[in-house]
């Protein structure tokens, strides 16, 4: 019986949710939660304070603790809002995978919502199948609309609870009118996706996060709503906080103190998303992100990764030749299996990104054949990928620009620092595996063999068979000029 854990770096606290795989299910035997606060660090050039830094480095450090005896392929840590926006967040990812010691990945708005409507399908049995998913978190509030487990409309506004709490109740006074303009910056947020989401339609709403959850508590231990927020409830739960007057005198039953500091914005923007969109009643989900992220790393285990199903959609999408592309990942992760351990490329990670690319490599086809990989690296890099972290669609976008044409260490620059080096790695295999396949013959190609010390590979072929392809001999003596800039040294050409 295998444990997982899901750590989610939110913009107002940090959690971590332990689960069991029990007969094919998830569950849940601990949570941690930290009021971190992270968006409060936000300063006026887009960086996080050194304060907010320690804060969640203290955080992640406990968590780390707790995570010790797990290996890498039982935790998923994700970033989200705040860490997506701030300027130095790969200096501060540095720091926080090492006190966590576990990588985390920056996911982006959509994935996020993707996630939250994936945790919140499991934890809802019998609620009607086409359902409104709300997820006010600290810094964005994601809208998804689905039919079961599936997402039909997602969309991530850049609005939370901490954001309008600290631009609108800054300094703790609550008023009609600081309410009334909290609201209407929501709506104005929500304005370019409601009449989508209208459009879309739903048959429940359905609110996860925790400004939602505290907000369903208050109403019910006030007797002003029943285990879901009512329109009415939230009307009255808004004139209670307009009679404390300020942020601190909120003593409400079921108000935690950890969440008061950023309760007025959290309940401005359910407030606005209940009037522009007329929702009379929300229903309240236990499960959100997290249990989200342990459902989809669930999903992998079992083989129903979706990123697979996302890769499928752009080769259908774009009309891939997929038997040529299934040719160039058979012959890219053929020579990976040869310098896996030279190369230190022994991971998931790296033999899935070189899959996926090289399924790719040809999708800036679909807009001109001249420059295409350039077309291609933008398609990738610019598309909706459900499942992908932020890191993986940009490896992935790299690997397509990288495999032709020359190749320079530029092609890597958006990468953090850890993924250059495999980057360009798996660059170099994947050209040798579209050049290998360059006349599309649909027979299988004999693999060379391949060593590889530091920046050198060396190609040795059985006898006679570089004389019998001597096309394939032509474009290897180019291709050690094409990847010269690059730092890396292609050698060999010999037969057997």
């Amino acid at each position: 019986m295998e444990s997982l854990a899901a750590v989610d770096l939110g913009s107002n606290s940090f959690h971590m949710v332990i689960a069991r795989v029990d007969h094919g299910g998830i569950q849940i035997v601990d949570r941690l939660r930290e009021p971190v606060r992270l968006a409060f660090g936000l300063q006026e050039d887009g960086s996080l304070d050194e304060e907010s830094q320690e804060r969640a480095i203290k955080c992640l450090t406990l968590f780390g603790e707790r995570l010790r005896d797990f290996g890498a392929e039982q935790v998923r840590a994700v970033g989200t809002n705040t860490l997506r926006k701030a300027r130095n967040s790969r200096k501060v990812l540095r720091r926080a995978r090492e006190a966590l010691g576990h990588r985390i990945d920056i996911i982006p708005g959509r994935e996020e919502a993707r996630l939250i409507y994936l945790g919140v399908s499991h934890g809802i049995a019998g609620a009607p199948t086409r359902r409104l998913v709300v997820d006010i978190g600290g810094g964005s509030t994601e809208f998804i609309i689905g039919d079961g487990f599936d997402p039909v409309s997602v969309h991530s506004m850049y609005m939370g609870c901490v954001g309008f709490t600290e631009q609108f109740f800054g300094d703790g006074k609550i008023s009609r009118k600081r309410m009334k303009h909290a609201k209407l910056a929501a709506g104005l947020e929500l304005q370019p996706v409601e009449k989508k989401l209208r459009k879309a339609g739903w048959d429940r709403a359905i609110g996860a996060s925790g400004t939602i959850r505290s907000v369903a508590s208050i109403l019910s231990e006030s007797g002003w709503a029943h285990g879901t927020i009512t329109a009415e409830g939230l009307d009255k739960l808004e004139q209670a906080m307009l009679t404390a007057g300020r942020l601190e005198e909120l003593e409400l039953p079921g108000l935690d103190a950890d969440r008061r500091p950023v309760f007025a914005g959290g309940v401005a923007i359910l407030s606005a998303v209940f009037e522009r969109l007329d929702i009379d009643e929300m229903w309240v989900s236990p499960t959100a992100l997290r249990e989200g992220l342990l459902y989809d790393m669930l999903g992998r285990i079992q083989d129903e990764d979706p990123r697979d199903r996302t890769i499928a959609m752009l080769c259908n999408r774009y009309s891939i030749d997929q038997a040529h592309a299934d040719r160039v990942q058979a012959t890219a992760l053929g020579l990976l299996g040869q310098v896996v351990d030279d190369w230190e490329l022994r991971s998931d990670d790296a033999e899935h990104a070189l899959s996926w690319a090289a399924q790719l490599h040809e999708i800036g086809l679909a807009v001109n054949y001249t420059g295409h990989h350039k077309h291609g690296a933008y398609l990738v890099a610019s598309s909706d990928l459900p499942g992908f972290s932020r890191d993986e669609q940009a490896l992935v976008a790299a690997l397509v620009r990288g495999h032709r044409r020359k190749l320079d260490d530029s092609y890597f620059e958006l990468l953090p620092l850890e993924l250059r080096t495999t980057a360009m790695r798996l660059s170099a295999l994947l050209r040798l595996a579209v050049l290998l396949n360059r006349n599309r013959d649909p027979e299988v190609v004999a693999l060379p063999h391949v060593s590889a010390s530091g920046h050198k590979l060396k190609l040795t072929f059985k006898d006679g068979w570089l004389a019998a392809h001597p096309l394939v001999l032509t474009d290897l003596e180019r291709e050690q000029r094409l990847i010269k800039p690059s730092g890396l040294k292609l050698t060999g050409f010999e037969e057997d």
